[in-house]
């Protein structure tokens, strides 16, 4: 059997000589920090939604009826008719869900150990860009039920390009293809959510994992490996503090990727709308558009951006400010590489300051997420009695939003300056044997 096995190896490598330095140099011979923790696992999490993503969208694809007239029924179609639909759809909601919180904590981590710092930069910058392709296409996957608060969600999330001076209404009409969500958009829509956005995104996610394997992973240290002592038990010239990336985490990941799959399982099996969060009750109801449902806003995980819409008022009256300020929350991510002028890059050693600030940052992320799924107007009149609830809840989304956007100039300042305290960074990483 390893003689056949062989065999199969030379007569492939004899004709493709590219793949075996390809899998050596991103796979056997890659080196990555011995001490990695859980936070490392959320990086091929993401891998495996992707994955599961794209081959239950391939099956929803087969069923599924891009036009106003066809598109609910067809979704109902699948959920009664279609040998396992009803699986494969709550797999595809249920991913999607799962899919940004395992990125969002992908990002948290990078913001705790500093992967955003020098030479990682562009690292960094390939993965905002994955993240801003992962909500226009999770947004236009959101529209294609046409389920009530579908419709109603596209309606106002597309018409927020309408506050843009002079070009705005004309943008809204060009981009639904009509004067409401119809056929056009539904069509326009479909092709991006199902040809050319997934394919920027794999075209992303290649380049996100090469320039990775080109400056090397960081660790919780922040300890770069490549410039410690050489000489391991496998190779004398790699580094000391690293491992073989497989078979060494390609079978520790196998634990993470056990887990989740038990999370999506216990989620697809016994809660898959999870109370209205993964998928809406109003998206039970085929879109109209006379009947506006009580409560008009986006999926969970865009609720902090949306939020932010919300608390910014009008000036000059216009309402362009918050569709700017809800893109510059986005857009200003892309700039924290600069923002950050440390030296250090794991929060273990860095400043009080920095530790705070970087709490402060989260807490104002969830609690923008409370503000747009409408958290906060249920729970301020249970903590606070009869108050009124449009002037507390402005003024707590307003304050998230001042911390969210401050921790920008404060983490610049703090490290410009030479505010910051920093404990002594190891020579080599701990935490392993």
């Amino acid at each position: 059997m390893a003689n056949v096995l062989s065999n199969i190896g030379d007569w492939v490598g004899e004709r493709a000589p590219g793949l075996a330095p390809f899998y050596r140099k991103h796979m056997s011979e890659y080196y990555a920090p011995k001490n990695f923790n859980l936070w490392y696992y959320f990086g091929v999490l993401a891998m495996v939604v992707l994955v599961n993503q794209i081959l239950t969208g391939i099956f929803l694809t087969m069923n599924y009826n891009p036009s106003a007239a066809g598109a609910f029924d067809s979704v109902q179609y699948i959920m009664r008719d279609v040998e396992w639909g009803w699986l494969i759809r709550y797999m595809h909601s249920t991913g999607a869900s799962l899919f940004f919180v395992v990125v969002f904590l992908h990002m948290f981590r990078g913001l705790m150990y500093g992967s955003y710092k020098r030479p990682r930069e562009m690292v960094w910058l390939l993965g905002m860009l994955i993240f801003l392709v992962l909500m226009a296409e999770a947004f236009m996957g959101y529209v294609l039920p046409w389920g009530n608060m579908s419709f109603w969600g596209a309606k106002v999330i597309i018409s927020l390009f309408g506050t843009i001076p002079f070009i705005g209404n004309t943008l809204v009409e060009w981009i639904m293809g009509d004067f409401l969500p119809a056929d056009s958009t539904l069509n326009r829509f479909f092709a991006l959510h199902v040809i050319a956005l997934p394919i920027v995104l794999l075209l992303l996610v290649v380049l996100h994992i090469f320039a990775l394997h080109e400056v090397g992973s960081n660790n919780p240290d922040g300890v770069d490996i490549k410039h410690g002592p050489k000489g391991n038990r496998w190779d004398a010239n790699k580094p000391a503090d690293g491992v073989p990336f497989h078979p060494y985490y390609t079978v520790h990941d196998l634990v993470g990727i056990g887990f989740l799959l038990l999370i999506a399982a216990f989620i697809i099996f016994f809660a898959p709308t999870f109370g209205g969060w993964f998928l809406e009750h109003d998206n039970s109801i085929m879109a109209n558009n006379l009947v506006t449902p009580a409560e008009i806003k986006p999926v969970w995980y865009f609720t902090p951006f949306y939020a932010i819409v919300r608390m910014v008022p009008s000036f000059f009256g216009s309402a362009v400010w918050g569709v700017l300020a809800m893109f510059g929350a986005i857009a200003v991510l892309f700039f924290l590489p600069w923002f950050d002028r440390g030296q250090v890059r794991s929060i273990r050693y860095r400043g009080t300051g920095y530790k705070v600030a970087l709490g402060l940052f989260v807490v104002a992320f969830l609690g923008l997420g409370a503000v747009g799924t409408g958290i906060t107007a249920e729970v301020i009149p249970k903590w606070f009695g009869n108050v009124d609830l449009t002037t507390w809840e402005n003024l707590f989304g307003r304050l998230m939003t001042i911390i969210y956007f401050g921790f920008f100039p404060f983490l610049w300042a703090y490290t410009h300056f030479g505010w910051e305290k920093t404990k002594p960074v190891p020579e080599r990483v701990t935490g392993h044997d």
